[in-house]
């Protein structure tokens, strides 16, 4: 789990919590402090110190995978237990005070494990979206017609900062994940195989749009993982059939341009566990009825920032009209200008580029 790569800028909200639950240490010894992006585009380039604009705050590079690893270890170290390799199939009876969850374990033997209620923190297709019952919840869901190729290469970072370049042939984007490892996106088309580009397209393309020939070149490296990513964004609605409740992913997706997947989870995580403390330790069950409501309201401004950034970073999506590209483009233009040059704006993007 802990060699798996994934994603780590983690918003001040999100260390708050981790520091409140004495769960920082891992962050503290590891962690890297975040306060800089850069923006290119043919207007050329400007940057950003995010972490002394709206209020202050900075991310902390800590990737996403050691996160959880130092959760699982102190959960295990007090006493938990974990059952890697078991397969949820379906969540039973959540209309009930008895629900249950149906298993293979790791040896595929099946199961059914009984609990007073069910955390769904299982993802976008995990067995707790599949066993919600039809007209139970409602789904928002928006497709923006934007597809990223991700990149993870061995290569130190070329930037001391996240680059986002807006060019004309597409996005690219770069983000620093350790000294020696990068990660990368760069626009193409949809229905794109993943490894329809070779190594050496790539790298011309990324230097083609970060104006590498510009700003300096890129430090190349042997690309470790490829995924094909179609940006969209998800939403159900309410968070709670009786008994199951909704985490996470399996909540809600929101794209990747904004960062703040990782950072709902862990926010609603904490929500969700102190109101269950309240009911089973307590007998007070208001948190359990107000979880939905509470979440949806940082769902909903998480999504607003991320389809703000998209529109920022992107052409016309697939799904619009052919005469709208320049159109498009003169408004992206006008964006990154305002960005680059007035104090109110950047004040709003570092408040909601770092919170939640």
């Amino acid at each position: 789990m802990r060699a798996r790569a994934r994603a780590g800028f983690l918003g001040a909200n999100t260390v708050r919590i981790l520091e409140r639950h004495g769960l920082d240490e891992g962050l503290r010894l590891r962690g890297r402090a975040h306060s800089t992006c850069e923006f290119r585009s043919g207007d050329g380039r400007f940057r950003l110190d995010y972490g002394g604009l709206g209020r202050g705050e900075r991310h902390t590079v800590y990737p996403q995978q050691e996160l959880v690893g130092d959760l699982l270890t102190r959960f295990v170290g007090l006493g938990g237990h974990v059952h890697f390799g078991v397969e949820a199939l379906a969540v039973h009876d959540a209309d009930t005070d008895r629900p249950s969850v149906t298993v293979h374990d790791a040896d595929g033997r099946p199961g059914r494990w009984h609990a007073r209620y069910v955390a769904g923190c299982d993802g976008r297709h995990g067995a707790s979206r599949r066993s919600l019952p039809a007209g139970s919840v409602r789904r928002h869901h928006l497709d923006h017609g934007v597809t990223w190729l991700g990149l993870l290469a061995e290569a130190p970072p070329s930037l001391d900062a996240v680059g986002y370049a807006v060019h004309e042939r597409g996005f690219a984007g770069h983000m620093a994940r350790t000294s020696e490892v990068t990660r990368y996106y760069v626009q193409c088309e949809r229905g794109t195989p993943v490894d329809a580009w070779s190594e050496e397209r790539v790298w011309e393309e990324l230097e083609l749009r970060m104006r590498a020939d510009e700003y300096g070149p890129l430090r190349r490296g042997r690309l470790v993982q490829r995924a094909v990513v179609d940006l969209d964004s998800d939403v159900l609605e309410p968070l709670r059939h009786g008994s199951l409740f909704l985490v996470g992913d399996a909540a809600a997706l929101v794209s990747p341009s904004a960062a703040k997947g990782a950072n709902l989870a862990v926010l609603e995580a904490e929500m969700l566990a102190g109101a269950l403390v309240d009911d089973l330790v307590h007998g007070d069950d208001k948190g359990l009825d107000t979880y939905s409501a509470r979440s949806l309201a940082y769902i909903w401004r998480a999504q607003e920032f991320s389809h703000w950034m998209i529109r920022l970073l992107h052409g016309p999506s697939s799904g619009e009209a052919d005469g709208s590209a320049a159109f498009h483009d003169s408004l992206r233009r006008a964006r990154l200008s305002s960005l680059r040059s007035s104090r109110s704006q950047q004040d709003w993007f570092a408040e909601h580029y770092v919170g939640l």
